[in-house]
C-alpha cells in the first residue's frame, strides 16, 4: 500500500529544511501547508515566545472517516540536533546519508514523514479511522521544551503514540524519571603563593564530593552522571567558588530520589570534613544545590491497551512487535505525565546525533505500514 517513492520524496523535502532547536520557523510553516493539504486543522499553540523558539508546537486535527473512535494521538518532533544548517540529504542504494559535516535529520524527520504517508494511503484508500491528533513539538532535542510547554487544553486524546526512537517493529513502554542537579560550591579565595592557609579552595571540595559519590550504573533501574564543571580564577588563586551540573535517572520514583539525596549528601559531608581554621575561627565550604525535575517516570503497563493495539496491528501484518523498555526521556514521558497513556515506536532511525546518522527507506516503509493498521483498528 505505501508509495515507495512519494515517502522517500516527502522525506527529502523534510531533511532538506535546516530546523535546528530554536529555529523551527521554515519547517514549522511547511508541515502547518502539509497537514492542511491532507485535510486537518492546525494550530499552533503559542508556545514559541516562551521558550525563545520561532514556532510553537503544532496540533493538527483530521476528523473521524467512516469510524467512530476515541482520538488517538501520533506524536513526533519537528526540530534536529547540530551541525543541522545546510543539511544536503543523499539517497544512495535504499539508504540515506547526509552529503556534508550536518546531521541528516532523521531523528525526528523520519517520524513525520512516516506519519504523512499512513495518513494519505489511509485516504486515498478509503480506509475507515478514527479521529486523529498529530502533535509536532518543537525543542524537544534541547529538554523537551515543547512537550513542557505544550498547551495541553488542545489534546482530546487519552492514548497516544510518539514517533521517536531507533529500530523498526519497536514499542518502549518504560522510560526513567530524571532530576537535574546543580551544585555551587562557595569557599574562600587567597594568593595560592603568600598566603593559601588563609584560602579555602571550593575545588578541592568538590573533588572530595565526586571521588566518593556513586556514578554511572547504579543498578539495573538506576544511573546517574556529573556532566560539567567550571570555576576558578586563575592558577595562583585558592578558587572562591565552583559550580557543577549533574544528573540521576531512575525507573523507581523512590529509587531517583535516594540517589539524588546520595549526591547531594556527599557535597555537604566534603564541606563538613574540609571545614579549615582560619584566622583563630572555623571556615566551612557553603554549598547551593538545585534540583530540577527533567521529567516524569514513563511506565505504560505490559497489558495497556495502546500496547495491545500497536502488537494486534503488527498481528495482522505477521509480524512480533518487540516491547521494551529504554534509557533516555523523551516527549512520551511527557505525555504520559499528562494523563495520555503513550507509548514509542521505533522509526529506523539510526546513529542519531551524530554526522552518521542513516535511515533506510524500506525501514520508513515497514513503520508506515504499521501506523496504517494501528490508526485503521484504534
Amino acid at each position: 500500500m505505501i508509495d515507495h517513492q512519494r515517502l522517500a520524496d516527502e522525506f527529502f523535502r523534510l531533511a532538506s529544511i535546516s530546523s535546528p532547536s530554536f529555529r523551527e520557523g521554515t519547517i514549522s510553516r511547511y508541515l502547518s501547508e502539509r497537514l492542511r493539504l491532507l485535510g486537518a486543522e492546525v494550530v499552533d499553540d503559542g508556545a514559541g515566545p516562551k521558550i525563545g523558539s520561532e514556532s510553537g508546537n503544532l496540533v493538527a486535527y483530521f476528523p473521524a472517516r467512516g469510524k467512530e473512535a476515541s482520538p488517538l494521538m501520533l506524536s513526533v518532533h519537528m526540530d534536529t540536533v547540530e551541525p543541522g544548517d545546510g543539511v544536503q540529504p543523499v539517497l544512495q542504494d535504499g539508504v540515506f546519508t547526509s552529503a556534508g559535516e550536518t546531521v541528516l535529520g532523521a531523528d525526528d524527520k523520519a517520524g513525520i514523514a512516516e506519519i504523512l504517508e499512513a495518513i494519505q494511503v489511509l485516504q486515498e484508500r478509503d480506509i475507515p479511522y478514527g479521529p486523529l491528533e498529530v502533535v509536532v513539538t518543537v525543542c524537544e532535542e534541547v529538554g523537551l521544551l515543547g512537550a513542557k510547554n505544550l498547551d495541553f487544553s488542545l489534546i482530546r486524546s487519552r492514548r497516544g503514540l510518539a514517533l521517536d526512537t531507533s529500530g523498526v517493529d519497536l514499542a518502549i513502554h518504560r522510560a526513567p524519571c530524571a532530576n537535574k542537579i546543580r551544585f555551587e560550591v562557595r569557599g574562600r579565595e587567597a594568593h595560592a603563593g603568600i598566603a593559601p592557609e588563609m584560602g579555602l579552595s571550593a575545588i578541592a571540595v568538590a573533588a572530595r564530593a565526586i571521588d566518593r559519590m556513586r556514578l554511572g550504573r547504579i543498578d539495573e533501574e538506576t544511573t546517574a552522571n556529573m556532566g560539567t564543571i567550571r570555576g576558578g580564577q586563575a592558577t595562583n588563586i585558592v578558587p572562591r567558588s565552583v559550580v557543577l551540573e549533574g544528573e540521576a535517572r531512575s525507573h523507581s520514583r523512590l529509587k531517583l530520589e535516594q540517589q539524588t539525596a546520595h549526591m547531594i549528601d556527599c557535597f555537604k559531608e566534603a564541606a563538613r570534613e574540609l571545614t579549615r581554621d582560619i584566622g583563630g575561627r572555623p571556615v566551612c565550604a557553603e554549598v547551593v544545590t538545585e534540583v530540577m525535575s527533567d521529567y516524569p517516570l514513563m511506565a505504560v503497563p505490559r497489558d495497556a491497551g495502546i500496547l495491545q493495539l500497536v502488537e494486534a496491528a503488527g498481528k495482522t501484518l505477521g509480524r512480533t512487535i518487540e516491547v521494551k523498555g529504554a534509557g533516555g526521556g523523551s516527549d512520551a514521558n511527557v505525555f504520559n505525565g499528562q494523563g495520555i497513556e503513550t507509548v514509542i515506536l521505533g522509526t529506523g532511525m539510526s546513529n542519531v546525533h551524530s554526522v552518521d546518522e542513516f535511515v533506510r527507506v524500506e525501514d520508513m516503509v515497514r513503520v508506515s505500514e504499521l501506523l496504517v493498521e494501528i490508526i485503521s483498528q484504534a
